[in-house]
């Protein structure tokens, strides 16, 4: 059985350049015994549900995958220009959001007519059509279908990008990792869903070191592993 994970963000967040240290944590045989694949998403904007930026190419390549990993800038580095010229995690996590929310409205609102007239001389379809209305409705309130209490086995023929599985990986530097109050803060921001914090670019600059020179390499930046 093979999974494929989605891996989200806005631009200049990380995800692609630390891909290789993202599938080191997610290929663990702790948490994913099986065969894994990742697409790396093209950088979502503002208005990408309405063909903003990559928008069509961006919402066709997550359709495919099983899961989402939504990537989120905590570093500061003034080398790094922010999208929206501040780092808000908060902001982002709602950007990334809501365009795939909208995405979500858009694909419910074309699909009803059908189910509709389907559920007239159907009564399953009927049953399909009631869910599909509880979705639009839990949408609009500005929420994800995933953890929410729609059957979403009677949505999965429409393809809804927030009925997949989310998890959230932080890329903070090693001062924001090393901060307990920090980590739980952002933590709450995607609660229940589950949150990872990684300090990707040390952990890429690890990957080309041998153990020794790792180990001094943490040390310096007061971590021990």
């Amino acid at each position: 059985m093979s999974l494929s994970i989605g891996i989200v963000g806005l631009p200049n967040v990380g995800k692609s350049t630390r891909l290789d240290v993202l599938a080191g944590i997610f290929g663990s045989e702790k948490i994913i015994p099986a065969a894994v694949s990742f697409v790396d998403i093209a950088g979502i904007v503002k208005g990408a549900s309405e063909g903003a930026g990559l928008g069509n190419k961006f919402l066709a390549n997550i359709r495919e995958s099983d899961a989402i990993c939504q990537v989120i800038r905590v570093f500061s580095d003034g080398d790094v220009v922010h999208v929206d010229g501040r780092v808000d995690p908060a902001s982002d996590i709602e950007t990334i959001n809501t365009e795939l929310q909208l995405a979500d409205l858009q694909t419910i609102e074309k699909a009803i007519p059908r189910i509709e007239k389907e559920a007239r001389q159907n009564k399953e379809r009927a049953i399909v059509l009631d869910e599909v209305k509880a979705a639009e409705k839990i949408l609009a309130d500005g929420k994800l279908l995933f953890g929410s209490k729609v059957d979403l086995t009677l949505l999965k023929e429409l393809g809804l990008l927030t009925a997949k599985p989310f998890l959230y990986v932080f890329n903070v530097d090693a001062a924001e990792l090393a901060d307990k109050d920090l980590r739980a803060k952002l933590s709450s921001l995607v609660a229940p869903a589950e949150a990872i914090f990684l300090d990707a670019k040390t952990e890429a600059e690890l990957a080309e070191l041998d153990d020794a020179e790792a180990l001094e390499l943490l040390k310096s930046i007061g971590l021990e592993e």
